[in-house]
């Protein structure tokens, strides 16, 4: 019987894994280890370049602004072209938190130029507010202007689960969508849609790590790797006691949480929507003049 083996591209372990986003590598190696399939771990830090051919499947973890600063440039220059091209040829993708917003068009800080992103994702992030450890002096205050909390998502008959803490708003352009709907919590920008979905490339603010507590996702990113690397792929079902049971705990915490909490993130910038022109296909960041701001009064 032959062995299969696939290739994951760990990018930037060392500096975006602010919320234990390795815990998403080994969720893979787990649950691929439980069905003898091997897994190449290659770790794609600052300077190395991504083989299309090479990666069936490429994690991104969550960095906050100074993190996301340190690889953008490396992220939209070195790799971007080699990330959009795995993506293209059907490798299976994941990114979260500040790696979802990198691998939008764009990042625009509330201060500052913007910061390029890979192009991989029609979608763009624009923060209002400083991001935590920019002068917060509690964690109540940053709840004033951040959505922190519980984070659920139905993607189709599923229901997702995990933590958000991030600011500003994501906004998707006319031909994205959405990985699914937002149960509790905020999501993209408060306007009832999560994350975001391109073929077998997913982009999400469900932290946590997400996927031990989201095993169908975990499936999903492993299939859509097999389904790259031999052209097909039929995954044995496994019993997943302990991860639905992790899954149900997070979702009577945000139970808990939806009826006790006001709604977050209640600043009207952030809701303020953002047009962009859009030329055909992805090329990365947008500059000032090809994105529009409607005014206030619109």
């Amino acid at each position: 019987m032959a062995v299969m083996r696939i290739t994951l591209g760990h990018l930037y372990p060392d500096i975006m894994a602010t919320y234990g986003d390795r815990g998403n590598v080994e969720t893979v190696l787990r649950r691929c280890e439980w069905r003898d399939i091997e897994v190449k771990v290659t770790e794609l830090r600052i300077g190395d370049r991504v083989s299309a051919d090479e990666l069936d499947l490429i994690l991104i973890g969550s960095g906050g602004e100074s993190q996301q600063r340190l690889i953008m440039s490396d992220l939209y220059k070195v790799k971007g072209a080699g990330i959009r091209d795995a993506v293209a040829r059907g490798a299976a993708l994941l990114a979260v938190g500040g790696g979802y917003e990198l691998l939008g068009r764009f990042c625009q800080p509330e201060q500052g130029a913007e910061l390029p992103g890979a192009g991989v994702f029609d979608a763009w992030t624009i923060r209002e507010t400083a991001t935590l450890g920019g002068g917060y002096g509690t964690i109540s205050a940053a709840r004033a202007d951040r959505a922190i909390g519980e984070l659920v998502v139905r993607w189709g008959g599923r229901l997702l689960v995990g933590f958000e803490n991030h600011s500003g708003g994501i906004y998707l352009g006319q031909g994205a969508t959405p990985l699914g709907q937002v149960v509790v919590g905020h999501g993209n920008n408060g306007d009832g849609t999560e994350g975001v979905i391109s073929g077998s490339a997913v982009g999400t603010n469900l932290r946590g790590p997400c996927l031990p507590k989201n095993p169908q996702l975990a499936d999903f990113l492993i299939t859509a790797a097999l389904r790259r690397r031999f052209g097909e792929a039929h995954l044995v079902p496994l019993a997943d006691d302990l991860e639905h049971a992790a899954r149900d705990a997070a979702l009577q915490r945000a139970r808990q949480s939806h009826r006790t909490s006001r709604p977050i993130l209640a600043r009207p910038a952030l809701h303020r929507p953002v047009r962009t022109v859009r030329p055909a296909g992805l090329t990365g960041a947008r500059s000032p003049q090809q994105r529009i701001r409607p005014s206030a009064g619109r």
